[in-house]
């Protein structure tokens, strides 16, 4: 008799499992960076990247330090993320309750979902000269252009976060006799927070994007600020400096909403690619 076939399944994902470094998915995406700074780097030194086009990589790393030491980038940064932080807090509010007002009741659709459907067609960015006028040339306009480009994506990911809560869900509620603020804090909010999460996300970012055009509109301190003052003088150094602290403080802040993301929906289970 032949012996029984082997079942080496189990045995091939042991081996797997002691092949995989902790940390090394992370040192494999760095690769293709590493390379192309490389590449960039060679390039300029060759005189194929003339520096009045874009800066080298290790021009850009001294300009760094030494806008760091001089203090101009730590102000610059403080300046940014207040304006950020100020924006963000105020259009998400806004965001918040006119997607409960709006999810939560057929009026409060029929009132407030028309008129935020057609003012998020509107390119907010040609708002500037409006709200120059109406708020003058301080940090109000700036401001109020961060929130403006906050509220339009987390309203939109929340308002469908509720209005996507299973049905059965709410039956289930509705069959354990909850009432309707019961069956709105325990069912259909944490089934929408899901959604929601998204939306900061999406907000997070279009909030940096809008900081960007703001920042360099009569502005005297700030990243977008610096960019402007450094594209007088052809500073490609300072100018990709600037972009590249944007999008660290992106990246930052996104890090920050998966991390949330992962503590409050701990509970769900998600698809994870091998």
């Amino acid at each position: 008799m032949s012996s029984p076939a082997l079942d080496l399944g189990p045995a091939r994902q042991a081996a797997r499992t002691r092949l995989r470094v902790p940390g090394s998915a992370g040192l494999l995406r760095l690769i293709s960076p590493i390379v192309l700074l490389l590449l960039w780097q060679a390039a300029s030194s060759a005189g194929l990247l003339p520096e009045r086009l874009i800066a080298a990589p290790v021009q850009i790393a001294r300009t760094a330090a030494d806008l760091t030491t001089a203090g101009t980038l730590p102000d610059a940064i403080a300046v940014s993320l207040r304006r950020v932080a100020e924006g963000f807090v105020i259009g998400a509010a806004v965001a918040i309750v006119l997607a409960l007002a709006s999810g939560l009741s057929r009026l409060g659709e029929n009132a407030i979902d028309p008129p935020m459907q057609m003012l998020r067609a509107l390119p907010f960015y040609g708002l500037i000269p409006l709200f120059i006028l109406w708020f003058g040339i301080g940090e109000t306009p700036k401001v109020a252009l961060v929130a403006l480009g906050v509220a339009f994506p987390l309203y939109l990911n929340t308002f469908a976060g509720i209005r996507g809560v299973d049905d059965r869900l709410i039956e289930a509620g509705r069959t354990l006799r909850l009432g309707r603020t019961a069956l709105i804090r325990h069912v259909i909010l944490p089934g929408a927070l899901a959604q929601t999460l998204v939306g900061l996300r999406q907000s997070l970012g279009v909030a940096w994007l809008a900081l960007i055009v703001a920042e360099q509109v009569n502005a005297d301190a700030g990243l977008g600020w610096m960019i402007n003052d450094a594209r007088e003088f052809m500073r490609t150094d300072v100018i990709v400096v600037g972009l590249i602290v944007y999008s660290a403080l992106g990246l930052l802040t996104d890090a920050l909403v998966r991390l949330i993301e992962r503590r409050a929906l701990a509970w769900r289970r998600a698809f994870r690619p091998a």
